[in-house]
């Protein structure tokens, strides 16, 4: 069916791919980053009539979800939400006609939760299973058990390019296919001498510099985060060339703004500063350079508050060829690295599963609803007991267990909602207001730097304070999705902003010791410090609904 006019490295493999799913019904792929998996991979199953049923393919975020699907249909001649559509949270495109869809990895959960036996569905694929999400791997170990009790005929790949593979096809009891070859070279240099103390956001700054100078094309230079973006921006803005553009690209930017990012320029350069978000299944057209700043942030477990936090840590070696691989996409490239050759050897070889270091309340509340032990099931990396054990704990707090570890009505409820089971709690039992400070609570905060008072953030959304220009997109996206929950809830409940942030966080209502610092003892057990110039570090009783370690 596919009409795409030109060849790619994963051309050569797939009919091994194919002839592995009609022998085992299962196939665990690698591929280079752009021998061409995500999209091509879908219309060849489609293409060699394998099922009747749709298929189904996962992509960590929704702007791959809504990149792939694009892609494929352009290649079909279609519009997307015919033959190729996407789900994602809060946006689709689908029709009667579609047969492949692309999903982000928790519509899955959902749809298994909602009917185990996913009617309509042939085909499941991972794509970029290396992620290891825990909904990407909760989605695994549910398919598993339903292809082997319900549903046989269900195909199900596993596709990465950098995935540890074996560990996963003895999961699946799958064949390996591997294709070695990509699409363009791209050509590694690394820095003479370790960066030293240079400050990370100059020493990106000119690095990008250096290499519009060296290579032709445009740049994809890849930072920890938004708050490195902006500053690299800053820096960058007035020392490009002319003919460059600057685009940044990161999870909180509006649909328009990331699809600015990633669309050709029609003349001239672009230079896209990106988080890792850029590292998979997305094609900017034009980027012959890549610039690795060699930092990643992700979401760490901190057992000791019982919350997560952003850590900046040292990308892997999987990473950063993941990365790397971003400049061969449409030609030849080059990718520049912050660090040595010498200190390359000294990374760790894969990124942990988020299963080993993320919060499992949801997790744990998605195994309850299936009704099995994490032991019952085949994970690659099982969760570990002590853990679980905490996110069980959490969940018997607020109602959504029993004592015996089974779901509750309740939590049946909490599971319906888009939210952490905190979060989830709150708004079904809250008030009108919950469904946006819970919506505020599951963003990055969009006054960093402000007073820790709610109120504040609260006063911003509803209009009654001025909020900063760069804050304005995130208060929408806040604001859209507080609509969304509000819709899906009744809230008639308590509308107090102190009593909503209690009923998520019973567990962190603090009260100050005494003296003259502001230090506080929690409901829990654990201990909280304000900044002495915070306006509220004279306050008696407060809600801890972050704390960073």
């Amino acid at each position: 069916m596919s009409n795409a006019d030109f060849a790619l490295p994963i051309d050569a493999v797939l009919p091994e791919v194919i002839s592995a799913l009609r022998e085992t019904g299962r196939v665990v792929l690698q591929a280079p980053p752009g021998a061409g998996k995500t999209t091509r991979v879908p219309l060849a199953m489609l293409d060699a009539r394998l099922t009747h049923g749709r298929i189904l393919m996962l992509e960590p975020r929704r702007l791959a979800a809504r990149a792939a699907a694009a892609r494929m249909a352009e290649s079909l001649g279609e519009e997307t939400g015919q033959t190729v559509g996407f789900r994602v949270r809060g946006a689709s495109a689908v029709s009667k006609n579609t047969r492949i869809e692309v999903v982000t990895e928790g519509i899955l959960t959902r749809m298994l939760q909602d009917n185990p036996d996913l009617p309509g569905v042939g085909a499941v694929i991972f794509d970029e299973f290396h992620e290891r999400s825990l909904n990407a791997d909760l989605g695994l170990a549910l398919c598993l058990e339903v292809a082997g009790a319900l549903r046989d005929d269900l195909l199900l790949v596993a596709m990465s390019a950098t995935l540890d593979a074996a560990p996963v096809a003895a999961l699946m009891a799958a064949p390996i296919v591997t294709s070695e070859g990509r699409s363009f070279e791209v050509v590694p240099r690394w820095l003479d001498k370790p960066m030293g103390k240079q400050r990370l956001e100059n020493a990106v700054a000119d690095l990008t510099l250096r290499a519009l100078a060296e290579a032709p094309g445009s740049a994809l230079v890849f930072l920890p985060g938004e708050g490195e973006i902006r500053r690299v921006e800053a820096l960058l803005r007035s020392t490009l060339p002319s003919d460059c553009t600057l685009a940044p690209l990161f999870g909180a930017l509006d649909f328009k703004a990331q699809q600015a990012a990633i669309a050709p320029v029609r003349s001239g350069r672009k230079v896209v500063l990106a988080t890792s978000i850029a590292e998979t299944s997305l094609t900017i057209e034009g980027i012959r350079i890549v610039i690795d700043a060699g930092r990643s942030r992700r979401a760490l477990f901190d057992p000791a508050s019982g919350m997560s936090r952003l850590v900046t840590e040292r990308v892997t070696r999987a990473e950063a060829t993941q990365r790397a691989g971003r400049a061969g996409r449409v030609e030849a490239g080059v990718a520049y690295k912050l660090w040595t050759r010498g200190e390359e050897g000294a990374l760790a070889a894969f990124p942990p599963a988020e299963i080993e270091e993320g919060d499992l309340t949801g997790f744990a509340l998605e195994l309850a609803l299936w009704g099995a032990q994490a032991e019952e099931l085949s994970f690659v990396t099982p969760p570990h007991p002590g853990r679980l054990a905490e996110a069980q704990a959490v969940l018997r707090m607020l109602g959504a267990l029993d004592d015996t570890g089974r779901i509750t009505d309740h939590g049946r409820k909490l599971a319906k909602l888009p939210l952490h089971p905190r979060l989830a709690h709150m708004v079904a039992r809250g008030g009108p207001r919950a469904p946006l400070l819970a919506a505020l609570l599951a963003e990055r905060d969009p006054m960093r730097g402000a007073p820790v008072d709610l109120s504040l953030r609260m006063d911003a959304l509803a209009g009654k304070r001025t909020a900063a220009a760069p804050h304005a997109p995130t208060l929408a996206r806040i604001k859209a999705e507080a609509k969304r929950l509000g819709r899906m809830t009744k809230g008639d409940g308590p509308d107090a902003l102190g009593v909503l942030a209690a009923l998520a966080y019973p567990d962190r209502i603090g009260l100050r010791r005494k003296g003259d610092a502001p230090r506080y003892v929690l409901s829990g057990g654990k201990g909280a410090v304000l900044p002495e110039a915070d306006p509220m570090a004279g306050a008696r009783l407060l809600v801890a609904t972050d704390l960073d370690g």
